[in-house]
């Protein structure tokens, strides 16, 4: 089979770099980001966070074949910032946004508000310790 290993696709090798920066020498203030063991769901996710940001004046990422993983991300800003300070910055807007995310989610999946239900000591469907279970032997996929 053509396809590889499916650890090969996200665990990162001995001494290989998770991120390379290259700046770009035809373009004033853009650089060339190569994202190693990574794939269209960071890329697009980086690509609408930079976008967000008023210095950024291209952000865009091309995955080159579906079998290597890898992406590379273009950026170009006004020049009040350079292209990897504002990734920079992308990236930790991302990781509050994400986070709250998660907190949203696990506090409107919370079970304890589920009328009738009795929670599990597990509520994301693990093997639980003979604790209670849910009413009439669903899970929480079933709601």
């Amino acid at each position: 089979m053509n396809a590889p290993n499916r650890s090969e696709l996200f665990v990162l090798e001995d001494g290989e770099k998770a991120v390379e920066i290259i700046e770009d020498t035809k373009i004033p203030n853009a650089a060339t980001i190569k994202v190693v063991k990574q794939d269209h769901t960071l890329a697009n996710m980086l690509r609408s966070q930079l976008l967000a940001t008023p210095s950024v004046l291209f952000a865009g990422y091309k995955v080159p074949h579906p079998l290597q993983p890898y992406f590379i991300l273009k950026i170009q800003t006004d020049g009040t910032i350079t292209p990897a300070d504002v990734l920079q910055q992308a990236c930790s807007k991302l990781i509050g946004t994400l986070t709250a995310l998660e907190a949203k989610f696990k506090r409107e999946f919370s079970f304890k508000d589920v009328e009738g239900a009795v929670v599990s000591e597990d509520p994301y469907g693990g093997p639980s310790t003979g604790g209670p279970t849910w009413a009439g032997g669903r899970d929480y996929l079933d709601f």
